[in-house]
This record gives C-alpha cells, structure tokens and sequence, in this order.
C-alpha cells in the first residue's frame, strides 16, 4: 500500500511541473487552479507516507532519509501556499522534484534511526525549530538563486526575463530578505534551545553540528546587517545565501550521511 502512494505522490508531483514547464518555455498563462489541485494531492499522499515512515509503536524513525523527506515536505508545502500570491513558477518544479525524489528513495530504500520524542518534550522544541528553520532558510537559497538568474537575464537582455509568469526582480529581493530574517531567528532559536536542552550537544561526534550551524549564523547575521545597514544587493548576497545554506546542510546531514548511508 505505501508503494502504491508513494508512486501517486511522485506522479501527482510531475503532473504539478508539467502544468508549470510548458508556461515557462512559451511564456503562456498557468492554470494555477491545475497545479494546485496536483499538489494538494501530493502533499497528502506525502504526508500520509511520512506518519508510517517515521510515527511508529517503538519511537519515532528519524532517519537522514525521512527527515530529508519531511523537509522537503515543508518545503513544499510552504511554497505551494505561496504560489497562490507569488509568481514562483520557476522554483516550484525544482521543489516538487526534489519532493518526489526524496520520497521515492524514503520508501525503497529504508533506514533506521529511533528516537523517543515523546520522553523529551524540549528536545521536540530543539527538533522541531531546527527542521523548520532550516527549511525556511533553504527556500531563502533558492530565492537567492532565482534572484542571481533573474538579474543575469535582465542584465543580458534576455527577454526570457520579461516571461509574464516571472516574478518582479525587486519582489523576489524583498522576499528574499524576509525570508532569510525569519529562517535567521528560528536558527537562534534552535541554538539557544540545543545549548539549553541538548545536553551533549558538544559531545563527540555531535560539536560540527553546533560549530557548523553557528557559524551559519554568523553569515545570516552579517548578511542580513550588510544588507540593511549598507545596502548590499547582487552576487554578494547569493554567495552569502547558498553559504549559509550549505554548511547548514553539512552540519544536519554530514555526519549521519556517512554513518546511515556510506557504512550500513
């Protein structure tokens, strides 16, 4: 049975891209009732997959490959509700793709981490804001990339930058910014509660998680400062965005990548 979802999941998700695709190639209206509609549905048939893979009568399963999965559930789920006030056309494919992907690979390929959250309410508090700061902060990358590509049309005069179903360039700036402020205080808060709750946060084998996503932190905040402070704009602040955003990335999954996927 959770085959057979999983398979509609993924399908309703390519469903969702080829209503968007052909919109953005030949610039023509998207019929955004459509894309929503498939999504809704691959959303659902997601998180149903996500509570057998990792709710279960032993603890709960986070795995790297279910929490990768329930990230890019957020993910998707985030953007898909911004879809109906934002042109986000550009980023929803890569989104829902890496949705689909991770899903399939959650379900054929399973793996084992047990955890018991519900003997730790404050380290569900930790959990909880790490997954979705991190997620926060990764959609704020991806607008960091969307934004370096739009600029790079304008400037080129590519009128595949004028593409009706794009977003303004100043728009998708603001929201950037608004983003990465949001992702930025949900990651202070996930310090502060891992220094608090976690108590061998520095412990071996745990302290690159702490370093790492301090100084993500660091970045954010130098980031967010130069931007309204000294008016930073362009590559700088995509270098700054998918920076931060990789050693958040390394910093969650290195580690355990190597020890639940390369070693088992």
């Amino acid at each position: 049975m959770d085959n057979l979802v999983t398979v509609s999941a993924a399908i309703l998700y390519l469903l969702a891209i080829a209503a968007i695709v052909p919109g953005l190639v030949h610039q023509t209206g998207i019929r955004t009732k459509t894309v929503l509609t498939t999504a809704i549905l691959a959303l659902a048939c997601h998180l149903w997959l996500l509570s057998d893979l990792i709710l279960g009568s032993i603890g709960q399963n986070l795995s790297i490959l279910n929490v990768a999965s329930l990230i890019s559930f957020i993910i998707s789920l985030v953007m898909s509700i911004a879809m109906l006030k934002n042109r986000i056309w550009f980023l929803l494919p890569v989104v829902y793709s890496f949705s689909a992907i991770n899903l399939l690979v959650a379900t054929f390929v399973p793996s084992t981490f047990i955890t018991h959250l519900e003997q730790d309410p404050k380290l569900l508090i930790h959990i909880s804001l790490a997954l979705f700061s991190y997620s926060t902060l990764s959609i704020g990358a991806l607008y960091a990339l969307q934004l370096a590509w739009l600029d790079h049309k304008l400037k080129a005069k590519k009128s595949f930058a004028i593409n009706p179903n794009l977003p303004p360039l100043l728009m998708v700036e603001r929201h950037l910014f608004k983003i990465i402020l949001i992702g930025t205080l949900m990651l202070t808060g996930t310090l502060l509660t891992g220094f608090v709750f976690v108590q061998d946060m520095f412990a071996q084998g745990k302290a690159h998680k702490g370093i790492l996503s301090f100084i993500a932190w660091i970045i954010y905040s130098v980031l967010l400062w130069g931007h309204y402070q000294k008016g930073w704009r362009g590559r700088k602040v995509t270098w700054f965005a998918v920076a931060g955003a990789t050693l958040l990335t390394l910093a969650y999954f290195g580690s355990r990548f190597v020890r639940e996927i390369i070693l088992t």
